[in-house]
């Protein structure tokens, strides 16, 4: 924008540096990406008022993406996010904008309140929020549900997503216990899932199961004999020691 002339004042409001700290901390970065777009609109800066609105979304998902990768067991202080990106929006308000507010002020130029800006701040989160909501409800939603069935004296389990046939899981317990790793005494836990043609066998193991590799090459013959039983579908083993998640030795 070409520079304002002396005692030219200004007829639009602005947000000062400032406020926009303010509003940033309350809403995050969809509220600071509002806040310094009008005002790159009030300098008749479109183009970068379109920008910084990409960028703002951008990091809106990659920060709220990574907030949820971080394992339970690391702890950081509430407010250490929010400080960040609060910080980094201010700079970027001083290096982008500063001169041009320093101009809209010396030219008398109005600005506009604090209330608005909390204002703005608040429905900035409460957007933010309301999209992480449908996310995860969404996400729970395509989860498939889970069904547990008991052979045998033993109960020995299988528990399978609702994708699967009660046949096919009626037929894999078959084979388990043709191949007596089903028994009558003690109990075993699989977990089924399919993957197209192929079944995902999860298997809980001992811990120890990771460098027992005598037992592991009992379970490879396992899989080989299992396999004879399903010759139209592959046959995965995932030995885990301690939930799904923790998959001590793969076989295929």
């Amino acid at each position: 924008m070409e520079a304002l002339k002396q005692n030219e004042v200004p007829t639009q409001k602005i947000y000062k540096d400032r406020a926009i700290w303010v509003g940033t901390f309350l809403g995050g970065p969809l509220a600071a990406g509002y806040l310094i777009a009008e005002n790159f609109k009030v300098f008749n800066e479109t183009q970068k008022a379109k920008i910084t609105w990409i960028i703002a979304i951008i990091a809106t998902i990659i920060i709220f993406s990574g907030v949820f990768l971080i394992p339970e067991d690391v702890k950081i202080p509430n407010q250490i996010i929010p400080l960040i990106y609060t910080g980094i929006a201010f700079y970027c308000v001083q290096y982008y904008q500063g001169q041009k507010i320093n101009e809209h002020i010396n030219s008398g130029g109005a600005f506009y309140g604090g209330w608005r800006t909390i204002g703005i701040g608040f429905i900035a989160l409460l957007i933010t929020f309301s999209i992480i909501i449908c996310v995860l409800l969404s996400t729970e939603t395509g989860q498939l549900n889970q069904v547990t069935k008991k052979y045998g004296a033993a109960e020995n389990e299988i528990i399978y997503e609702e994708n699967i046939q009660e046949s096919e899981v009626n037929q894999l317990a078959e084979a388990f216990e043709k191949t007596t790793f089903f028994g009558d005494t003690n109990i075993k836990y699989v977990f089924l899932a399919k993957d197209n043609s192929t079944y995902e066998i999860f298997i809980s193991c001992d811990k120890s199961i990771e460098n027992d590799y005598e037992t592991q090459g009992h379970f490879m013959q396992l899989r080989n004999e299992i396999q004879i039983e399903f010759p139209n579908n592959k046959i995965v083993f995932n030995l885990v020691a301690e939930g799904i998640d923790n998959v001590a030795k793969r076989i295929e």
